[in-house]
């Protein structure tokens, strides 16, 4: 017998909130189709040896074992996947023979992080990746093409009210080069500090550069001067080369984040920002790195994010350079649906039209127009019980469905619009309710 059993972390929606999720789900895959990129789906566990090899820094991965495990089992362990881009590595690493590369791929599946839940963070949640593979090179174009794919994927979540996005960007090349022309070599350590300077604030970060670092006051602020700097062009690099720190890999990133700005700023001037505390907490990144803010919704955290990664997939023969994205669906539906709505299924269940039943020993008759309605498109149901009309149209009202169909009425068959009253002789073959009662839609909820 099942038993209210409740986990944090693991959102579970009401059906209405489905229909908005599957609509957010739905706007993402056609942005990503119309770009080129192609759905897989791989499976929800890898073996935990490959999730901890090239992983986050701080990572909480969910193990899995079988009650009737057997000895084989434990000695090589399984975990679900704490993102979609370390399975879709080992995908094209084992598919590359049927694959054409560049390979664009996007990815719609949960993936599970045992970290505490919070605001828009969850231990079971869903993204939506896209990412670029190549064979042994992938040309730099495809670090400005996945941000601006990503940036026309959210202005078409504008429809649900979603609002607009800044992708941040740096380069992992540049926060390193920048470490160690300041003379720091623990670059994990300097990566992880920065990237809680949100969270904790300079002052905290400081303290960590110094204890996991070994940084002194000087380089201390030197990181921080580096993390403060922003701008919507490519003017950020004299700002970097005014701290008068050197080093070849800092003249490197510099020189690709540079070329990422202009190009995005000829296609989408104010798409991307050069935003240097941009660290990123996932250890294969290589070269550019993403982050991205909904304006006004800062709080949230990213709801965007990703970057180059130009070792991750590799079978000692070949190398499969990457570049990605992944939206936090849940992340964003979180906000959404929250406590704060923004917006809202026009109602809770796909059903337009319920089939009254006079008599059960006649239900075949109703389920002969139900038949009727869906084989022209319409979603149906038919009524549970023969119950008194009354209580059939209370209980298409309970469940949000607009539309009520009796079989024998007066003139035959009627069909109630139970909203306004309004009831009309009806033909199964011809009747269809308006085009905006159809299907439920995602409407902006009123600030009022």
């Amino acid at each position: 017998m099942a038993r209210a059993a409740r986990l944090s972390g693991f959102p579970e929606w009401l059906p209405s909130d489905r229909i908005v999720e599957e609509r957010v789900i739905d706007l993402l895959k056609h942005v990503f189709e119309l770009n080129g990129f192609g759905a897989i789906h791989t499976r929800a566990m890898e073996p935990i040896s490959a999730l901890a090899k090239e992983g986050e820094i701080d990572k909480e991965v969910f193990a899995v074992s079988r009650l009737h495990g057997e000895q084989h089992d434990a000695k090589n362990p399984l975990g679900l996947h704490f993102d979609l881009t370390v399975p879709f590595a080992r995908y094209v690493v084992e598919h590359a023979g049927h694959l054409a590369f560049p390979f664009k791929r996007y990815q719609i599946q949960p993936v599970w992080r045992g970290e505490r839940p919070q605001d828009g963070r969850f231990r079971e949640f869903i993204q939506a990746d896209i990412d670029v593979v190549g064979e042994d090179s992938l040309p730099d174009h495809f670090e400005v093409e996945v941000p601006l794919v990503m940036a026309a994927a959210f202005d078409a979540l504008r429809e649900l009210g979603v609002p607009p996005v800044r992708i941040l960007a740096n380069d992992r090349r540049l926060i390193e080069g920048f470490a160690r022309g300041a003379g720091l070599d623990d670059i994990p350590a300097v990566l992880r500090s920065i990237d809680k300077l949100d969270k904790i604030g300079e002052d905290a970060v400081a303290r960590l550069l110094a204890e996991q670092a070994g940084a002194d006051t000087r380089q201390q602020e030197l990181c921080l001067a580096l993390a403060r700097i922003e701008s919507p062009d490519a003017g950020f690099a004299d700002e970097v080369v005014a701290l008068g720190v050197s080093h070849p890999l800092l003249d490197e990133g510099l020189a690709s984040l540079t070329r990422i700005l202009e190009a995005a700023h000829r296609r989408a001037p104010g798409t991307v920002w050069a935003q240097l505390k941009i660290a990123r907490g996932l250890d294969y990144y290589t070269g550019a790195v993403y982050e991205t803010q909904l304006v006004g919704h800062e709080d949230l955290g990213s709801v965007a994010s990703g970057g180059r990664y130009d070792a991750l997939a590799s079978n000692g023969k070949r190398t499969y350079p990457g570049v990605g994205m992944s939206v936090g669906v849940s992340r964003l539906m979180s906000r959404l649906v929250g406590a704060d709505r923004m917006v809202a299924a026009s109602r809770p269940v796909p059903t337009a039209v319920l089939v009254s039943v006079t008599d059960e020993d006649r239900r075949d008759e109703s389920d002969r127009v139900a038949e009727v309605l869906r084989a022209r498109g319409i979603p149906t149901d038919v009524a549970p019980a023969a119950a008194k009309f009354g209580k059939q149209i209370r209980y298409a009202d309970r469940r949000g469905i607009p539309f009520v169909w009796f079989v024998d009425g007066e003139t035959g068959h009627e069909v109630k619009d139970i909203r306004s009253g309004e009831q009309q002789t009806a033909d199964p073959e011809v009747w269809a309710p308006a085009a905006e009662d159809l299907w439920p839609r995602v409407e902006r909820v009123s600030a009022e």
